[in-house]
């Protein structure tokens, strides 16, 4: 069987742009073989497309298929473990079929959501950094850089949900920081790119307890200027070092800085246990029952050509929430 995938040319040294991405026909076979539906759009896989990835995973290389997570329809199975027709996750990919041995899917609930893109949102790092890293809890003030984007977005409203007195987020306009208090439930919300610190001073007098960091950079600066004696940093994430050319990359964060406020840094991973990704299924499945908790989403409607542009559209912040894009 043919399918169609989308592979690096190149790997990115600086902002990626089209040139890096080519659309290849390939053939695939396998035990099973599957109709890829949803894929996801992450910013995390900017740093798979680079030589210098710092992840504790292989970089993609030119040539490779980007392979990421993708929920799908099984067409065909030799093997007793699933049925054509069920619905499926995997690490396919950016691709409009793929094939595989049975125990590289896994069977996914199709009622357990109201769509199958749910199953792609990145809830279990905000469920796992919010409530295991930061151990968020009663009184916590806490600030959520990129709070409108796929895991900040979700991030807010878990640290909602267990107590936090204050949830305060940024974004990259006024019109999404609205969004956030306005649909979100987030105490304040303001535009990053008007005086941070000003802007953390005005709705945060006391200091911020918990910062859960997905992007760095200045809003890192920034949350560690108002952090009150003691506080958590969760490091999800470092968009603003990942974006342009190693020489304009914003500066890592200064540890020095922070162990002299005795603010706590605590990186982790966003590669997550069987056990992590079910206590996030738990706490949303329940929260979205109770009418505690908005999914932002958005689903691009395209074919598999369009995917690297949704890509870039992505990580320009054209979007609100967890970004999917819808194949089939």
């Amino acid at each position: 069987m043919m399918t169609r995938e989308v592979q690096l040319t190149d790997q990115i040294p600086a902002v990626p742009g089209p040139e890096h991405f080519t659309v290849a026909q390939t053939e695939i076979e396998g035990e099973v073989v599957v109709r890829t539906d949803y894929l996801g759009l992450a910013a995390t896989y900017l740093e798979l497309m680079r030589a210098d990835c710092h992840l504790p995973i292989p970089a993609w290389r030119p040539g490779q298929r980007v392979g990421v997570m993708a929920i799908g329809t099984v067409l065909s199975s030799a093997g007793p473990d699933l049925q054509e027709g069920d619905l499926v996750q995997s690490m396919s990919g950016w691709s409009t079929h793929s094939a595989g041995p049975a125990a590289s899917y896994v069977k996914v609930d199709r009622d357990a959501y109201p769509d199958p893109s749910y199953h792609l949102g990145q809830g279990p790092t905000a469920y796992y950094g919010v409530a295991d890293v930061a151990k968020v809890g009663e009184g916590d003030i806490v600030f959520v850089s990129g709070a409108a984007g796929g895991v900040g977005s979700l991030a807010g409203q878990i640290a909602r949900n267990l107590g936090a007195k204050k949830v305060i987020g940024s974004a990259g306009s006024q019109a999404k920081a609205d969004y956030l208090v306005d649909e979100l439930g987030f105490d304040a919300a303001f535009d990053y790119h008007h005086d941070p610190v000003a802007a953390l001073k005005d709705v945060a007098p006391e200091g911020i307890t918990v910062f859960f960091d997905t992007v760095g950079g200045a809003l890192y600066d920034a949350a560690l200027k108002v952090a009150a004696p003691g506080a958590r940093f969760a490091l999800c994430g470092s968009l603003s070092t990942q974006l342009g050319a190693a020489s304009d990359r914003f500066p890592e964060p200064d540890r020095d800085a922070a162990r002299a406020r005795g603010v706590e840094l605590l990186p982790f991973s966003c590669h997550h246990t069987p056990d992590q990704i079910a206590a996030w299924h738990h706490h949303f499945r329940t929260a979205l029952g109770q009418g505690r908790f908005v999914y932002p989403r958005t689903v691009v409607e395209t074919g598999i050509d369009g995917v690297p542009g949704a890509f870039l559209a992505m990580l320009r912040g054209q979007y609100r929430g967890n970004v999917s894009v819808r194949l089939a």
